[in-house]
């Protein structure tokens, strides 16, 4: 049978059979080749599984083949530090829920989760979360930095799961679609979800009966159904956004504001960090590219601490 992996606790996974919409709770048989990734998680959630089931167990399976995927967000293992963790997989689009307050979202997060979606080609969009806490001055400046990602390509929509602000345009936004909802731990997601989802209980009670966590928590990434062809992949606080298998002449590439200029730089090879006739550090000295853009850029190559 071919189901989609809606839940993953580490071990076990919960399989959404395609063709007739059941659960199952399924493991992985024998050691599984991972596309020639080194990951600390063989399957993620988003995953397309071929799996049986076992007569013997009611409703539970073994997987034995992943299809190949379309794309995924993917992180560096927090655990195990020479391994990649998979966030997520065959996406349409993913959430970044942002907080300029209660705690403070960094440009080094924002840029290094929106790197990664583009070396993956998933579209971004920021959701500015807990507009209820912002002052004048707060408020003046989520616009701003709302401007510079949008003329980057990157929307934003400014929202409030207690007041209800923007919660039908996030609707809109997931509308038939397979999304991810990320962002650092603190930021809302919970709240967010349960805002848009307000009979959530109800939709997760099937799957929540192969765990012991509870109807409803985000130790592990979970696929919840919205309502019948729209997900939402609801995934654990990101602590540290590590980069993967990024080499350091392919990063300006990732940067839309720098790969317009790519062809423009002296050398070929130019690395944008000191050498002379670079086109991107001259828009950066111009005001063309945002001081905080390149910042973030110059953290990457140098494989700074990427939670400041």
């Amino acid at each position: 049978m071919t189901g989609i992996i809606v839940r993953s606790t580490g071990s076990w996974y919960v399989v959404r059979e395609i063709s007739t919409g059941l659960f199952h709770h399924c493991r992985l048989r024998g050691k599984f080749k991972n596309q020639g990734l080194k990951v600390s998680n063989p399957l993620a959630v988003g995953d397309e599984v071929e799996f049986t089931v076992e007569e013997q167990t009611e409703g539970a399976g073994v997987i034995h083949h992943i299809a190949p995927r379309r794309n995924y967000i993917i992180r560096r293992s927090v655990h195990k530090t020479e391994h990649a963790h998979i966030v997520a997989a065959n996406l349409d689009q993913a959430l970044l829920v942002v907080t300029l307050a209660s705690p403070a979202t960094s440009f080094g997060f924002i840029d290094r989760f929106l790197v990664t979606a583009e070396a993956y080609h998933i579209s971004t969009t920021l959701i500015f979360n807990k507009t209820d806490l912002y002052d004048d001055d707060l408020n003046d400046y989520q616009g701003q930095i709302q401007q510079l990602y949008e003329r980057l390509g990157y929307p934003g929509l400014r929202c409030s799961a207690h007041t209800g602000e923007g919660l039908e345009d996030v609707d809109a936004l997931l509308d038939g679609k397979v999304s991810l909802l990320s962002g650092h731990s603190g930021v809302g997601k919970s709240t967010l979800i349960n805002a848009l989802v307000p009979d959530l209980d109800l939709k997760t009670a099937e799957i929540s009966q192969f765990s012991d966590k509870g109807v409803h928590t985000t130790t592990y990434a979970e696929m919840l159904e919205v309502r019948p062809g729209t997900y939402l992949i609801d995934t654990p606080g990101i602590k540290e956004l590590g980069l993967v298998d990024m080499k350091a002449g392919e990063l300006a590439h990732y940067f839309p504001e720098m790969r317009a200029l790519l062809n423009q730089c002296r050398y070929h090879n130019c690395q944008h960090l000191h050498e002379p006739g670079c086109a991107v550090r001259e828009a950066v000295d111009e005001g063309r590219i945002a001081l905080p853009r390149y910042d973030s850029y110059v953290s990457m190559q140098q494989a700074d601490d990427n939670r400041k």
